[in-house]
């Protein structure tokens, strides 16, 4: 069963590191779990991230600090 947004980012807040695929997720939730992640040093691997602009990319590589 597939994880909500929400749900992910409580996983990510948590210190959980994850693989996320990129196909049909908005950058503003990439961004949200991205940010969720980088207080706790979790991983967030993002697949399938070519459809994205590199705009986008950018905005959620600094919402994760790197």
């Amino acid at each position: 069963m597939a994880k909500t947004i929400d749900q992910l980012v409580r996983i990510a807040a948590a210190g959980g590191g994850m693989h996320i695929d990129a196909n049909g997720k908005t950058a503003d939730q990439m961004v949200r779990i991205a940010s969720a992640a980088s207080g706790k040093g979790a991983t967030i691997n993002i697949i399938n991230s070519s459809k994205k602009t590199t705009d986008e990319l950018v905005r959620i590589a600094a919402a994760g600090n790197g």
